[in-house]
């Protein structure tokens, strides 16, 4: 059907409806004229007389009728159809696929998910953990979490977190037979854990700071993973030195577990933002996700 053969069938319900033509332009948002027009021009397309008009009143013909006793239903299903999706575009259900690397997820996602599906029991979330920096758009995601020094520049981004702080923890027993390091330097002398980048393969760089120094440390690691949590769980068994984000380890320094390293030396690292295209339109359970995130979070700034 043409949009042009679908408004000359509303106008012809509207006027069989009405019975009357400025009632049934007024109803449309239309001029008498034009709602006559389109009557006209329907009855020329069909070959058929669907209105006996007078100076005081319209009536459908024995075809007009038939018409409209078979166009109601259909109609008023079409109208419920629209009005359906329409309605279904302002509530906040469906899936949302989120990229994060796994600290993300402890971190910002974790204390958040109950929170998030209580409120809105209708949106599924898919959380994908991958410490490899994806193309969202690519892979099909919706949005994704990154430090805000890797957040690609075409993307619209929200800060859910302040900057982070990698310290240097170990547990007690690594130094039964040496001291702790003093100086940074001092740190290739221990055994020493380190993360391996799945993607690209490169090891996690020891760049510390301290006051406005720098120094980046050269470790010879007697262990390298690619998991967060399993370089946690290394460290606290005492297989050596890690360099690890200090709330994700800050349970296991109360438990007394591990022990910082170096205390006045940290690894600034940007903090985490959410990420979206700027594609012009976002879905209900998008904005409600964003908005959530957004006010969920401490440090809750929108760059755009």
């Amino acid at each position: 059907m043409k949009g042009a053969d679908y408004a000359e069938l509303a106008v012809f319900m509207a006027v069989a409806k009405e019975r009357s033509f400025r009632r049934a332009a007024q109803r449309l948002g239309l001029s008498p004229s034009a709602a006559s027009h389109a009557i006209r021009a329907l009855e020329q397309r069909l070959h058929v007389r669907l209105f006996n008009r007078t100076t005081r009143s319209v009536a459908p013909t024995e075809a007009g009728a038939r018409l409209m006793a078979q166009l109601e239903p259909a109609m008023a299903a079409l109208e419920s159809a629209v009005q359906g999706a329409g309605e279904a575009q302002l509530t906040p259900r469906g899936t949302l696929r989120i990229n994060m690397p796994r600290l993300a997820g402890h971190l910002v996602m974790v204390p958040a998910i109950e929170r998030f599906m209580v409120r809105y029991p209708d949106i599924r979330l898919e959380l994908l953990l991958d410490d490899n920096l994806q193309d969202i758009v690519a892979a099909g995601f919706d949005a994704g979490i990154r430090a805000g020094d890797r957040v690609p520049r075409d993307m619209i981004a929200v800060r859910l977190t302040a900057d982070l702080q990698m310290v240097v923890v170990a547990a007690p027993g690594c130094f039964q037979t040496q001291p702790p390091p003093a100086t940074p330097d001092e740190l290739g002398r221990h055994r020493c854990i380190n993360y391996r980048w799945s993607g690209n393969g490169a090891q996690y760089r020891w760049r510390l700071s301290r006051a406005g120094e720098s120094v980046e440390v050269d470790i010879v690691p007697s262990l390298t993973v690619n998991d967060i949590d399993l370089l946690l769980a290394a460290a606290e068994q005492g297989a050596g030195l890690a360099l690890l984000e200090s709330q994700c380890v800050a349970p296991a320094l109360r438990r007394g577990t591990l022990v910082r390293v170096l205390p006045q030396w940290c690894k600034p690292v940007a903090g985490f933002h959410l990420y979206y295209p700027r594609n012009g339109f976002m879905t209900p359970q998008m904005r409600a996700f964003v908005d959530f995130m957004r006010l969920d979070t401490a440090a809750g700034t929108r760059q755009e």
